[in-house]
């Protein structure tokens, strides 16, 4: 049996300790508020994830003190643009605990990765990134999964394989952080794309070429930005793309969806009611891929459907009249 602190309330946060607690571990998890905080302890329920009923071993508390003391590991999950300010009121905590990024995006005011924002605050600091294709809902009810930890530490590799493998969920191990990081974050805004081909009616010709062209947009910028290319087309990069892009689980796909049916943005925003990191992460992404040269039209294209309100149908249309050239 393992201690383990998981910051974040939210559907992933709370779908890992389901899965954590139900294999026997002891679970706190650390919310920023307190009905969320009084609705998980009393009620066993999660706001997110209505439909379930939560283990006992898992208790919730607004105090970093009282879920980060004497765990084994640390499970960082809360929405990107929070986790430099949220990782600061409980650095002093870590200690040589591992942390487990299981949040998926990039620090928008920076452009950088996750885990550079970490080594940034707390220098040495043994991190982990735990990424794949997986909706909150189906972990959460016991779907089996398949996911991918990577780490420079082969402590933190083994620590979390160990204690998150069974026949309903199956972790793989990788060495390449750089590249499993930004598989998932950057497969966002390829299934916000596909939302957007659903909501004006596209078909399964279009998503094909969408999913293809996506992957190797992404593929290119994770290059060059120090991953891997077989990582791409592995659990964290293809794996994910795949199942961010097909279901209405993804808050990013039924975001877009809500646009190409002619939502506003916050419109899209306020019936999603949950952090949409391709909303929140587009514009680094398609700031990184100017800062290095490369080209990714699909993302460009989708950063003028948020940003400078380019129809979405043009936005189709735009795309496939590019000059022609060999795959």
């Amino acid at each position: 049996m393992k201690k383990i602190a998981v910051i974040g309330s939210g559907s992933w946060g709370i779908a890992l300790a389901i899965h954590l607690a139900g294999l026997g571990n002891e679970v706190k998890v650390w919310s920023f508020a307190k009905e969320e905080r009084d609705y998980i302890n009393n009620d066993k329920k999660c706001m997110f994830l209505p439909d379930v009923e939560l283990p006992e071993h898992i208790l919730c508390s607004t105090h970093f003190e009282k879920v980060i003391d004497g765990a084994d590991f640390i499970l960082h999950v809360t929405p990107s643009k929070f986790t430099r300010d949220i990782f600061r009121q409980y650095k002093h905590l870590v200690g040589d605990k591992p942390v487990i990024i299981c949040s998926k995006g990039f620090e928008k005011q920076s452009c950088k990765t996750l885990d550079e924002v970490l080594q940034e605050e707390l220098p040495g600091v043994r991190i982990g990134v735990l990424s794949g294709p997986s909706h909150a809902e189906e972990v959460s009810i016991a779907i089996p999964t398949a996911l991918v930890i990577a780490s420079k530490d082969e402590g933190v590799k083994n620590i979390v394989q160990e204690t998150f493998m069974n026949s309903k969920m199956r972790i793989y191990t990788s060495n390449d952080v750089k590249g499993v990081e930004l598989g998932g974050a950057l497969k966002n805004i390829i299934a916000f794309c596909a939302g957007v081909a659903a909501g004006i009616g596209l078909g399964d010709n279009t998503f094909a070429a969408l999913v293809t062209r996506g992957l190797t947009e992404l593929t290119r910028l994770g290059v060059a930005l120090g991953g891997e290319k077989e990582t791409f087309y592995g659990l964290s990069g293809l794996g994910d793309l795949i199942v961010t892009c097909l279901s209405d689980h993804s808050r990013n796909r039924t975001a877009g969806k809500l646009i190409g049916e002619g939502k506003t943005l916050d419109e899209a925003k306020k019936e999603v009611g949950m952090v949409i990191e391709s909303i929140d992460n587009i514009d680094v992404a398609y700031e990184l891929g100017k800062r290095n040269n490369i080209e990714m039209p699909i993302i460009e294209t989708a950063y003028d459907v948020i940003y400078n309100q380019l129809d979405p149908k043009t936005a189709v249309d735009n795309l496939m009249t590019r000059t022609g050239k060999m795959e």
